[in-house]
């Protein structure tokens, strides 16, 4: 039996009691009821009358409770990105907020809510396919039960909306609500095609062609919605095992397939929808995926900004992160196989003691580890593998391999950068990639596996992002020469980038891909990028590095804090709370006034200096009392910097929602220290708001969200 797939036109009736989602196209399917203040959900056979309003939708993406009122969170508009085997994959443009209470009650911090989500789904790159389980990798859809609801069979880190969707869940699941009382009303099959997942991350396809044979090349990145957060925030492993900004990225070739072409709209024949076209001329439709990982090095450890370039790094004892750790690369390990991991972490400096740490782990995990130290002319460690004498248990499908990238690649020396292609060549030929065929006839559009990819490269380096990203596109654009010699597009020892136009696209799709993982974690486009597209290190992408590298450090210290409360809102790692309406305590800035006054002093003192340099004067006039007040504004500008570059913690925009503990300590000892200033104490005393002991979060407004 078919899975009922989600409604892909849903007409909205909102009335002041309620609102009721009915699709045109299924005019048997029961209306689903949203009542209005409560938010009780309920089915309704046929259509309900007295409705105020109709508006087309694309879908709903989950209803989300504030301090004063809940909402509905509706797709707007979105845009056809490209086919998938037939199936059409979009991308949500616009999205709205239906509030439940007719007349919208109006507070500060529930306005912030609101302007929080807002922007993150209006910048976040989130894309979803009513056919098509874009959530899982081709390995896992081919192993999963197309009868099941498509919603059902997504990847659960991968299912971004899936917290906003709770309540369109629990009701699936027989869970009715009354004022926040739950009770049994039976399972609700009925409201599976309401319910749609959507993805984070990256998606381009690209119907291209390499030596005159057409396919479908396709990049995907999926970013989990566990520990989500961004640059500074959110570093290394959580007690339940999640590591930062860990993303799947998927790299598909599909050969054959007349269905993928075009955008088109959504409709089409019911073979198209459920993507069982047959290939072209007669041949099988074959799919071939190569997938990889990236996240934070798996300890405990943090950055802590002071406003400096270089933060301060805390890393905690590894022993303290071994359950957690654990906890990662069990999963790891079940859903991929091997996992070889990648450590491009410098061997010097500051990063030392991340490299150090995950040593240290992997050392601990692995059952009789035996070490090997590869030295050259350039660098004393440019391998440093860690590999088990024996497989004794799951720990042991861990397989270590440090490489110093900086060092080896000093100098825009970048092919050197191949030098761990070829340590990284054995396993991953071993280990292969995904190969799987259509089977002919079959409604579902299951495949035949001919081949499994048993193993993963997870790369990092301090933020997995620009030197990954580097790596990752050096194995993609390798594992792809492969997989076109084995299907014989290719011959033993051409290059996929030998078709120059497919090339270009094949570097391009790779640039963009490193700038939307970039862009979702520090804030801007990743550095680098000019390899990834050329191959090669040029001095203008040096200077967009530079650019980029500037911009990074203006958002993560200015910034990321409200993108940070943004994610754990949506996400559900923060609930807010309705206690407190009103007292607009949260989001309010409590630091001393004379805390806050800097700022505003360095800016009128450099203001007054400019004014008084380029403002043309009498001749006649007396210069020198303009003068001395120069000089005066010039040291009180000094003054001004000087005191917040010592106290750079008290101008961080931190989180608000759920403040890091070493922030909070951060803030504090700056705060302290203030204090105890001689000069300044008297004045942070004199003019402090509130309680003495001001903080950057206000955590008894609300909870923290436990799973």
């Amino acid at each position: 039996m078919a899975a009922a797939l989600p409604f892909r036109d849903i007409n909205v009736h909102s009335s002041p009691s309620h609102y009721a989602f009915s699709s045109p196209s299924s005019p048997s399917s029961p209306t689903l009821v949203v009542d209005r203040p409560s938010g009780d959900l309920r089915l309704y056979d046929g259509k309900l009358l007295g409705s105020k309003r109709v508006s087309s939708i694309a879908g709903i993406l989950g209803m989300i409770k504030l301090r004063l009122d809940k909402y509905i969170i509706v797709i707007t508009k979105a845009q056809p990105m490209g086919r998938i085997k037939g199936h059409m994959i979009y991308k949500v443009v616009t999205t709205e907020f239906l509030p439940l209470r007719e007349r919208p009650l109006h507070d500060p911090d529930e306005d912030t809510y609101l302007s929080l989500l807002k922007n993150l789904l209006k910048t976040g790159p989130l894309y979803f396919s009513y056919t098509f389980d874009i959530t899982n990798s081709f390995q896992r859809q081919a192993q999963s039960d197309p009868s099941v609801p498509l919603w059902k069979r997504a990847d659960d880190r991968f299912f971004w909306n899936r917290f906003i969707q709770t309540d369109l869940i629990d009701f699936r699941a027989g869970n009715g609500s009354g004022y926040g009382v739950r009770h049994s009303i039976g399972q609700q099959p009925d409201v599976d095609p309401y319910i749609l997942p959507v993805m984070f991350g990256m998606m381009e396809i690209k119907n291209t062609s390499v030596k005159g044979t057409p396919l479908t090349f396709i990049l995907i990145t999926r970013r989990s919605r566990h520990r989500a957060g961004t640059r500074y925030f959110s570093r290394g492993i959580d007690e339940n095992g999640n590591v930062s900004n860990f993303n799947e990225t998927e790299q598909v070739v599909i050969l054959n397939d007349q269905a993928s072409g075009g955008l088109g709209g959504f409709a089409g024949s019911g073979s198209y929808q459920n993507g069982t076209t047959t290939g072209q001329s007669g041949k099988e439709v074959q799919v071939l995926a190569y997938m990889q990982t990236r996240g934070s090095v798996p300890v405990y450890w943090a950055e802590v900004n002071t406003l400096h370039y270089v933060p301060k790094l805390q890393i905690r004892g590894v022993e303290s992160a071994v359950h957690a750790a654990k906890l990662h690369f069990s999963e790891q390990v079940r859903l991929y196989g091997d996992n070889w991991l990648v450590n491009l972490v410098n061997q010097k400096g500051r990063e030392i003691r991340v490299k150090e740490a995950y040593e240290q782990m992997v050392n601990i995990l692995v059952s009789s580890p035996s070490e090997n130290i590869e030295s050259d002319n350039i660098t004393n460690e440019k391998f440093h593998v860690v590999e088990p004498n024996q497989e004794k248990q799951a720990f042991d499908h861990l397989h270590y391999v440090y490489f110093d990238f900086h060092n080896e690649t000093r100098g825009l020396q970048w092919h050197r950068a191949k030098l761990l292609m070829q340590r990284l060549e054995e396993p991953v030929l071993k280990h292969g990639y995904f190969r799987g065929v259509d089977m002919p006839g079959d409604a579902s559009g299951r495949m035949e596996v001919r081949r499994q990819q048993s193993a993963v490269v997870r790369t990092n380096c301090m933020d997995c992002l620009d030197r990954t990203n580097v790596v990752q596109n050096m194995l993609g654009h390798y594992i792809l020469s492969r997989m076109l010699i084995d299907v014989g597009i290719l011959k033993e020892g051409e290059n996929a980038e030998d078709d120059v136009a497919f090339g270009f696209a094949f570097r391009n799709m790779w640039a963009d891909n490193a700038d939307v993982v970039s862009k979702s974690y520090s804030g801007t486009g990743a550095l680098k990028t000019d390899f990834t597209r050329s191959g090669k290190r040029t001095k203008a992408g040096m200077l967009r590095d530079l650019n980029n590298s500037c911009t990074r450090y203006l958002r993560n210290n200015f910034a990321d804090g409200l993108r940070q409360d943004a994610f754990d809102l949506f996400l559900g790692a923060y609930l807010p709370s309705n206690s407190g309406i009103g007292s607009s305590l949260l989001f309010t800035d409590r630091r001393p006034l004379f805390i806050q006054s800097i700022p505003y002093i360095l800016a009128a003192s450099i203001f007054f200096v400019l004014v008084g340099s380029f403002t043309r004067r009498d001749p006649t006039a007396t210069v020198w009392p303009l003068r001395l007040i120069m000089i005066l504004c010039l040291g009180l500008a000094a003054a001004c910097l000087n005191f917040i570059w010592t106290h750079g913690t008290l101008y961080v925009n931190w989180p608000k929602l759920n403040t890091p503990p070493w922030a909070t300590e951060g803030y504090q000892d700056a705060l302290i220290q203030v204090k105890n200033n001689p000069i300044t104490g008297p004045l942070v005393s004199r003019h402090e708001r509130g309680k003495s002991d001001a903080r950057p979060g206000y955590l008894e407004e609300g909870k923290k969200r436990i799973e």
